[in-house]
């Protein structure tokens, strides 16, 4: 649905020159576009709207946000700026579509979100919008606003404003307004949830390590992947769904940890792997000289040999 359309934005590069067709923000046009999207989810939610849109919960709606996320960062590897645009757009309804739910039952609405996102950006920025500002929007933490013009130092500052609101929130208690700052039950409370489950898996595989729970170094997790993979053999021998999902994940996780060790992203190692595998299956369809659920195995394993060899050998010419 294609709800607020906006004009394309030139990547960002300080260094780079300015461009004759670099575009300035309409904050009062953006504002009204806005406005209207917010009208048309309402509009979409309401009880003479759409059915499919009525029926949705949070629950139902979450595997779309990871989608539109996953468009968005594939739009922007791709530089495909064309539709980032229209990605981006995606990814704002999923933003309307959940403050319009939580609205119908009470929670909060789009107004709360936007004012917590203001506050946090001026909260978070004392060296552009002032440190009495700053404090009005809730900024708790000691920080130098001089940046003197220094990435580094900002970063320094947000990571200690940001630190000082994850303590308040692990002390508050529901109701309290303020409160002793109080440790977190656990370190690996630091680590969100809602992140990706590979990067997940990395971040808490990097914490434990900092408390010694971590192998020597990556040679132990190769006997320890053997060991997984024979636990979900037996698993998938038994044929219980439940026990195979909770040993593949224990194989993922001790893939992740791998990576890990040898300094690799996992999250980038696969989606490399992905591409990949994307190029070499196109180019078995187009070899192909006739369909390829026609063919036998060893037919198969022929045409991705050959377009191994092909695709693999024109990147090296590369």
């Amino acid at each position: 649905m294609d709800v607020a359309r906006g004009p394309d934005s030139p990547e960002p590069n300080p260094s780079a020159p300015a461009h004759d067709s670099a575009m300035k923000t309409d904050p009062a046009g953006a504002a009204s576009l806005f406005e209207q999207s917010v009208q048309i989810m309402a509009r979409l939610r309401a009880p003479d709207g759409c059915p499919w849109d009525r029926q949705q919960t949070f629950d139902t709606i979450r595997k779309y946000t990871l989608e539109e996320a996953y468009e968005v960062f594939d739009a922007i590897e791709r530089r495909d700026f064309a539709h980032l645009a229209e990605e981006l757009g995606d990814l704002l309804l999923q933003v309307l579509f959940y403050a319009e739910m939580a609205a119908n039952e009470g929670r909060f609405s789009i107004s709360d979100v936007l004012d917590h996102l203001n506050r946090k950006l001026v909260r978070r920025h004392p060296h552009v919008f002032g440190e009495d500002a700053s404090r009005t929007a809730g900024n708790r933490a000691e920080v130098d606003a001089n940046v003197q013009g220094s990435a580094a130092a900002v970063l320094r500052n947000w990571e200690e404003i940001k630190a000082q609101e994850a303590a308040l929130k692990s002390a508050l208690k529901p109701g309290q307004s303020d409160a002793s700052i109080a440790p977190a039950e656990s370190r690996l409370d630091g680590v969100s949830r809602s992140m990706p489950a590979l990067a997940e898996a990395a971040k808490i595989g990097g914490k434990a390590a900092k408390a010694g729970f971590d192998w020597p170094d990556w040679r132990g997790l190769l006997p320890k992947i053997a060991e997984e993979t024979a636990e979900l053999a037996v698993e998938a021998e038994r044929g219980d769904a439940a026990r195979m999902e909770a040993e593949m994940g224990d194989l993922l996780f001790t893939v992740v940890n791998l990576a890990r060790h040898l300094h690799v992203d996992a999250e980038m190692a696969l989606r490399g792997t992905n591409l990949r595998f994307r190029e070499r299956f196109r180019a078995m369809e187009h070899a192909a000289q006739k369909p390829l659920e026609d063919l036998s195995p060893a037919e198969l394993e022929d045409l991705w040999e050959a377009a191994k060899k092909k695709l693999d050998g024109a990147a090296a010419d590369g």
